[in-house]
């Protein structure tokens, strides 16, 4: 019996965030495919990690923001039979600025609370990706 080859794949994103009213708010986006998740996408050639995060926040919502490397979480996961594939989120605040969603990709883009956030989001490892970021953004200010 041979060994199957595995494809590995790379996404970098991000928890972001805003404040609002002395609130911070977290930014979750409904894809087309209908599924709540976190701003991500795939690893250019060239790219570093956090320049991947920061083009895939503005590539979907039209908003710049400040990367946060010295927050970092890896999700592994299997999109598909014989694909692995690793996501590399860090933090990032968001600058002012209205959300333009990706037509292509986003049905919607909005910041919430925490824990409205936590509910929106589709999958249990966001939801700890963003848990963790969340307790990280407290510790910092």
């Amino acid at each position: 019996m041979g060994y199957e080859s595995v494809k590995k794949e790379k996404s970098c994103g991000a928890v972001v965030y805003r404040r609002e009213k002395g609130e911070r708010l977290f930014l979750i986006e409904t894809m087309i495919q209908g599924h709540v998740s976190l701003p991500k996408g795939h690893v250019e050639p060239g790219e570093t990690e956090e320049e991947t995060a920061r083009r895939e926040i503005f590539e979907e919502t039209g908003l710049r923001a400040r990367v946060d490397t010295a927050f970092r979480r890896t999700i592994r996961y299997s999109p598909r039979p014989g694909v692995e594939k690793d996501v590399v989120f860090f933090t990032a605040e968001a600058e002012a600025g209205d959300i333009i969603p990706q037509p292509e990709e986003l049905r919607k883009a909005e910041f919430l609370p925490l824990e409205e956030a936590l509910r929106a989001l589709t999958f249990a490892s966001d939801r700890e990706v963003l848990r963790a970021a969340g307790e990280y953004l407290r510790q910092q200010s």
